[in-house]
């Protein structure tokens, strides 16, 4: 695997600090998530890939055949993709602590690495994640710490698919927080400080 098997940006941090991978949503790019990622995790060196499915011109991580429903098969290659993107920059950087933040689609390919390789991040953000599927984790969870944030009207992620989720995550072993806003599928404030929080934490205990 290389290190530039997507194309992506890279803002340097700290050495031998934190490496945070961000992930965009459907129709973002490279740029949509740097400048929040600098925010959340100033020490960090930040990695974001750029999705390499095109729906329509608007970029994502991996193929769906409608809202909410996955082409399991891309899902799976686009999982063993990344996996392997992320893990060649982990091994060049050998960082303190691996993060991860991703949002909507984003979230969504974050969180599946995290199922299927649940040692690589340390600690990681899904913002609005949709998995309208069972997780077959890989192993455990335990020791891996995980932040949810998620709308209580998301017309795209029904909240009982949140809680659902979290209940998967949670019997994995994993330590899961979930900020709850009172809106859609947008991103507010109280999820922007939950994930400085948590990154800092996360940050302190590596």
């Amino acid at each position: 695997m290389s290190k530039d098997a997507y194309i992506h940006k890279l803002l340097p941090g700290s050495p031998g600090g934190p490496l945070l991978f961000v992930f965009h949503g459907t129709g973002g790019d490279e740029n949509q998530l740097l400048s929040l990622g600098r925010d959340l995790a100033p020490q960090a060196t930040i990695i974001s890939p750029r999705g390499d499915v095109s729906e329509q011109g608007a970029a994502r991580f991996f193929r769906r055949t409608d809202e909410g429903v996955y082409d399991m098969e891309d899902l799976t290659r686009a999982t063993i993709r990344m996996a392997g993107f992320v893990k060649v920059h982990v091994e060049a950087a050998k960082p303190s602590a691996v993060l991860g933040l991703g949002y909507s689609n984003g979230a969504n390919v974050l969180a599946s690495v995290v199922f299927a390789v649940p040692a690589l991040f340390d600690a990681s953000v899904l913002m609005h994640p949709l998995i309208p599927f069972e997780p077959q984790v890989k192993g455990s969870l335990a020791g891996r710490h995980i932040l949810m944030t998620a709308g209580k009207r998301d017309p795209i992620c029904p909240p009982n698919l949140t809680t659902r989720l979290e209940a998967y995550l949670r019997a994995d072993g994993a330590d899961v927080t979930v900020e709850w806003h009172d809106g859609g599928h947008e991103v507010r404030p109280n999820e922007i400080e939950a994930a400085r929080r948590f990154f800092a934490d996360a940050a302190q205990g590596a």
